[in-house]
């Protein structure tokens, strides 16, 4: 069901609440990767058309205490207002006087960004007082942060609840695409999981065995359904309690239609260094005190085979360490078959966006989710309460 959206609303010179993620990495003090911000907007060039006065909150990293200098919100303002080519103004409090003050006297087209959400114990608390409080500030609320989406938290979820909500463009896009994903994937549906815990995605994992076609297994996960068919893995880092999840998995695969696809070489190395000295082996070959870092070139040239002939692809997680050159090729050669895939692709959060970035491939996915651990909760079936509590635009 569709989510109303800004444009569903008549928001033409309100008070815009507007719950965005700007939890981006940070260096020297500056935004060190944009993705974030520049997904947000399209939401915030609307509202500011509409002669809203646009407040936004955001979350950065998990701050110990109410001020940690080094994730205060102002390196984030000062990019944002250069994507914007206007004035943002930050401010230094999530609320209280300064807060009531600066905001009754915005123009419409003002942009004001509110400190860290973090900062405050009762936003992770959900806290009511905390609700009302920022509920003040505006008239509507508009939730354009789908990656902070599984999270019950005041600016995710509670605001929805005490004001007219509504999605942004960034939320509507990432609810569609992950919806249309799950409810009626083209087909041959291809699914590709990396990373390194298996006890992370066996949801997923559960789910897609019922939902795809073929599941191709990569990364370090890949070399926990090795060792849990009995063979060695060397000295690679393996996630024991990962194991009885993976026997199950594979004991499901044979009985539903989807194929479960793991590698059979393996890229291992003796150290995880950029100059470690490094051969290909066959999966069940991997020499003792080496370790495995990236899926091998017969596995890599038979993984993008596949995904070459699929309808859909969904894609999470990297097939090695591809932050180190050597460990790199087999993320690189899915990141490239994806692209040139004439069906529909998905690239679903966290190491896999970074590495379509790097790869300089994004644009050329269908969506790459900024969700992460949403996009996963999504999949799974859980209700994410910042998606929940939006109204659909049926009911609205």
């Amino acid at each position: 069901m569709a989510k109303r959206t800004v444009r569903d609303f008549d928001v033409a010179g309100k008070r815009a609440l507007v719950r965005v993620d700007f939890n981006v990495p940070l260096k020297d003090g500056r935004v060190d990767d944009d993705t974030r911000i520049r997904s947000s907007l399209p939401t915030i060039m609307y509202l500011r058309e509409q002669g809203c006065r646009v407040i936004l909150m955001s979350h950065l990293g998990r701050p110990k205490d109410a001020s940690d200098p080094a994730l205060v919100l102002d390196p984030v303002a000062m990019r944002l207002g250069q994507l914007l080519e206007a004035p943002v103004r930050k401010l230094s409090e999530l609320m209280g006087p300064g807060v009531e003050a600066a905001v009754a006297s915005m123009k419409p087209g003002d942009v004001v960004l509110l400190e860290n959400s973090r900062f405050d114990p009762r936003e992770k608390k959900n806290d009511p007082t905390l609700v009302y409080e920022l509920a003040r500030f505006g008239d509507i609320y508009v939730n354009d942060a789908f990656s902070a989406a599984h999270r019950a938290h005041a600016t995710t979820a509670g605001l929805a609840t005490v004001l007219p909500a509504m999605a942004g463009f960034q939320m509507a896009r990432e609810v569609a695409a992950l919806e249309a994903l799950v409810a009626d994937p083209k087909r041959p549906f291809v699914v590709v999981l990396g990373g390194s815990k298996v006890s992370d995605k066996i949801r997923v994992i559960d789910r897609f065995l019922d939902l795809a076609d073929r599941l191709l297994i990569g990364g370090a996960m890949s070399l926990a359904f090795l060792k849990a068919q009995g063979l060695s893995v060397g000295a690679s880092k393996v996630e024991e309690e990962g194991l009885p999840y993976a026997k199950e998995a594979m004991k499901k695969a044979v009985q539903s239609k989807c194929a479960l696809v793991l590698p059979t070489d393996i890229v291992a190395a003796d150290g995880l260094v950029e100059d470690a000295a490094a051969w290909v082996v066959g999966a069940d070959a991997i020499p003792e005190g080496w370790m495995g870092l990236d899926i091998g070139p017969a596995t890599a040239k038979r993984y993008a085979g596949i995904i070459a002939t699929a309808g859909e692809v969904f894609w999470n997680g990297p097939m090695g360490v591809f932050e180190l050159a050597p460990f790199a090729e087999g993320t690189k050669v899915v990141a490239e078959a994806m692209a040139a895939c004439p069906g529909v692709t998905v690239v679903g959060g966290g190491d896999s966006v970074a590495a379509v970035n790097r790869f300089g491939l994004a644009s050329r996915m269908d969506h790459v989710s900024l969700g992460g651990g949403a996009s996963l909760a999504y999949i799974e079936g859980a209700d994410l309460p910042g998606v929940a509590t939006l109204p659909d635009r049926e009911e609205a």
